[in-house]
């Protein structure tokens, strides 16, 4: 019966130590969501106003599109838009060239766009080049003129 006793207390010396850990490693899973929430929401867009008259299709199309390299990441909306309807190819990847920056980017500024930044699957009701451009000059995405 000794065996049986002590044999209990280190049952339940492990049920306390596993549940001390099930509550570190739950701490621990809550700082890391809070983390991602925190890094994904650090993308200051700016919003001039610059896509205020557009169609609400024309809007919900902006907001709806996600990178292509990375699939739950938004491109960023009206804000980060802009008009790049003419491209040039430099070797195996497009070159925007801007023709409608918004106020904020002079209009002939070329900007090296990488493959995994080209977005192909959502059309383009706009009927312009967009490309997508983060305040620090990061490319979100590019979606080619045509495609309507």
């Amino acid at each position: 019966m000794a065996c049986h006793a002590s044999g209990a207390a280190i049952d339940l010396k492990l049920v306390r130590i596993l549940l001390r850990n099930i509550r570190i490693i739950e701490e621990v899973d809550m700082r890391y969501v809070a983390l991602l929430l925190l890094l994904s929401s650090t993308a200051l867009a700016r919003d001039n106003g610059q896509w205020n008259d557009s169609p609400i299709h024309v809007r919900e199309w902006f907001q709806s599109l996600m990178q292509p390299d990375n699939p739950y990441m938004s491109c960023c909306g009206e804000a980060d838009a802009f008009e790049a309807d003419t491209f040039e190819v430099d070797g195996d990847h497009y070159v925007a060239v801007i023709t409608d920056g918004k106020g904020v980017l002079p209009s002939g500024t070329r900007i090296m766009v990488p493959n995994q930044k080209m977005k192909w699957d959502r059309g383009n009701p706009t009927g312009h080049g967009i490309i997508f451009i983060g305040n620090q000059g990061q490319v979100y995405c590019y979606v080619a003129p045509g495609g309507v």
